[in-house]
């Protein structure tokens, strides 16, 4: 295949294609059923020209008629008048008159056959355009219904899917969850066992520097402790000049 045949293929079925995806069957539908119902339009005025042009032959051999027997009254009474003359003109003015009375009937009869058929065609084609649209709106509400269940069945694909991006999301958050409760948990132990220093505690630094200090606070509270036992066991400055004005040899009481 060549390469200009290959390319008007692929043209030709992307074009179907995209005229799939744009035509409305329901559109369609009621299209064709317009264009009959235009042809079953056309049918019957078919039928009324041609009953009308059977009317009017009708009329023309009723007043052909009118005048044949006219012409048949005036040939009696000019012959009841010994006008032979004039008897002979009105009979043979009657008798050409026949002659176009009996053309009339025959195309009369053709227009009456031919009016018979069309009425007998429009009959059928209306009984087909009848069904034709009975079948139109099955087809129609078939196709809508079907529609309505597709974009019902998509809306829901729809919701399924994105109800499992939810549920992925909600499993994510709650395991996320778990983890920062679970590492909480093992700070809070390794904060309440000593192995991890608390970051408000005031004794910042290892357990060693703890201890000096806590050795370094209690020698400091003796120290303290000490030196005011001591002040308050030495004796005050005016019972020790009391004492030395005593006489010599008389004990204090």
């Amino acid at each position: 295949m060549s390469l200009m045949k290959r390319v008007s293929l692929i043209f030709r079925s992307k074009a179907n294609t995209a005229l799939d995806r744009a035509e409305d069957p329901r559109e369609t539908l009621d299209y064709s059923y317009q264009r009959q119902l235009d042809l079953l339009s056309k049918v019957r005025r078919g039928v009324a020209d041609v009953a009308t042009s059977r009317k009017r032959v009708e009329l023309q051999v009723a007043q052909l008629e009118q005048q044949a027997g006219k012409l048949q009254s005036q040939a009696e009474k000019a012959l009841s008048m010994d006008r032979e003359d004039l008897a002979r003109e009105a009979l043979t003015r009657k008798s050409a008159l026949a002659g176009q009375i009996n053309d009339l009937k025959v195309q009369h009869a053709n227009l009456q056959g031919e009016e018979e058929k069309l009425t007998l065609a429009q009959q059928r084609l209306q009984a087909k355009v009848e069904s034709f649209r009975t079948r139109k709106e099955t087809i129609k509400a078939n196709y809508t219904a079907a529609e309505a269940q597709t974009r019902i069945g998509e809306a829901m694909s729809g919701i399924g899917e994105e109800m499992g991006d939810v549920g992925m999301a909600i499993q994510r958050a709650e395991d996320k969850t778990a983890n920062m409760q679970a590492r909480a948990g093992a700070i809070d132990e390794l904060i309440a066992s000593g192995a991890l220093d608390d970051a408000s505690s005031l004794n910042a630094g290892d357990d060693i520097s703890r201890e000096l200090e806590s050795m370094s606070s209690q020698s400091d509270v003796e120290a303290e402790l000490a030196r005011m036992k001591g002040l308050s066991s030495a004796p005050a400055p005016d019972a020790i000049e009391a004492g030395s004005e005593q006489p010599e040899g008389e004990q204090p009481r």
